[in-house]
C-alpha cells in the first residue's frame, strides 16, 4: 500500500480492503483497491475478504458516480510489479474531464485504458482531488 502512498492517498479503510487515491491519474478519480491480507494471489484472500469486495466496489461506484459520474468502470488486477492482491480502478469517461483547471485525458477511451499517460498531481491538487472524493463517500 505504501506505493500508492498510504496512508496519505487513503480514501476509505474497511476491515480487509483500503481504499487509495492512485497517485497517477490514468483518468480522473482513479484508485487503487488493496486487500490487507497477506495473499499474492487473488484466490488466496480469505473468504470474509471476498464477502467485503462487494461492500467496497459498491461504496467505490457509488462515490465515484457522485464525484464525476462516468460512462464506465474498468477494475484492472494486474500484480506483476506489486505482488500484493490489489486492482487498478479507473472510471471511464468519453471526453477529457477537468478539475481545478487541470485536463485529465481518457487516452484510451473508448478501448483499453492507457496507463502511460496519466496525470501526476502536484501535492496541492492531490490533497483536493482526494478532500472531493471523499466527501462523495457513502456514509
Amino acid at each position: 500500500m505504501t506505493k500508492f502512498g498510504y496512508p496519505q492517498t487513503l480514501v476509505c479503510e474497511l476491515d480487509h480492503w483500503c481504499v487509495l487515491l492512485r497517485p497517477a491519474q490514468a483518468t480522473l478519480g482513479a484508485l487503487v483497491l488493496v486487500c490487507k491480507d497477506e495473499a499474492t494471489s487473488f484466490s488466496a484472500i480469505s473468504a470474509t475478504a471476498f464477502k467485503e469486495l462487494a461492500t467496497a466496489t459498491s461504496q467505490i461506484e457509488t462515490a465515484l458516480q457522485k464525484f464525476r459520474p462516468y460512462e464506465k468502470i474498468n477494475y484492472l488486477m494486474l500484480m506483476m510489479v506489486d505482488p500484493d492482491v490489489h486492482f487498478h480502478v479507473l472510471p471511464r469517461y468519453a471526453t477529457t474531464q477537468t478539475f481545478s483547471g487541470v485536463e485529465f485525458p481518457d487516452a484510451g477511451w473508448p478501448a483499453l485504458p492507457d496507463l502511460s499517460k496519466a496525470v501526476s498531481p502536484d501535492e496541492a491538487l492531490q490533497a483536493a482531488l482526494l478532500d472531493a472524493v471523499k466527501a462523495a463517500w457513502p456514509q
